[in-house]
């Protein structure tokens, strides 16, 4: 898999780095809107599906561009692409935004106890969104055998036999389908 194809298309991660290493050097203008133009909308969209509000969506956009322009210094292209290093601030912020009380209906104090002894769902419910993601990404035959294995609970005798296909050809799309998802998920910072 390409690094375009990872982070979406929109440049190779060479390029990318070099945007981040201008910003991080104080140029705030061409590279930033660069970045900007290639990240703002994935941004936004993973924000309308962990916030589930435009605005809320809009406002995770703004605040991660404001994070990526202070943490730019921060960036090691030996630790992980530019798209790794976005997405790793944006789920961060999407986890922050999303636990703010006014982004949250109003609950009954009454009922307090109860849900504060509930683990906090947004890093899962963030994950959720990131995994299915990144499993739609997948080739057909790839997301079939993922499917088929983790959430049907088939092993891969039974998933052969109900594919129609050889052992070995689903032992094989299982290792190029795991391979494949663990870049995906990467690409949006989730280290597996």
């Amino acid at each position: 898999m390409t690094d375009e194809h990872c982070t979406g298309g929109g440049g190779g991660g060479a390029e990318e780095a070099a945007l981040l290493a201008k910003v991080a050097g104080g140029d705030r203008g061409a590279p930033l809107e660069e970045l900007f133009r290639r990240y703002a909308g994935r941004i936004y969209a993973l924000g309308l599906g962990v916030l589930g509000d435009s605005g809320m969506a809009e406002e995770l956009v703004q605040e991660s561009f404001v994070r990526l322009w202070r943490q730019s210094p921060r960036f090691d292209p030996a630790r992980g692409t530019v798209a790794a290093f976005v997405f790793s601030l944006s789920r961060r912020i999407a986890v922050d935004l999303w636990r703010r009380p006014s982004s949250r209906p109003f609950v009954d104090p009454a009922f307090g106890p109860v849900l504060s002894s509930l683990a906090d769902p947004a890093d899962a419910v963030v994950d959720g969104i990131l995994v299915r993601r990144a499993l739609d990404a997948l080739s057909p035959a790839h997301r079939q055998v993922i499917e088929l294995s983790y959430g049907g609970g088939l092993t891969q005798v039974e998933i052969a036999r109900r594919v129609g296909v050889p052992v070995g050809t689903v032992k094989t799309r299982t290792y190029h389908a795991l391979r494949a998802l663990k870049l995906q998920l990467e690409s949006h910072g989730v280290h597996a």
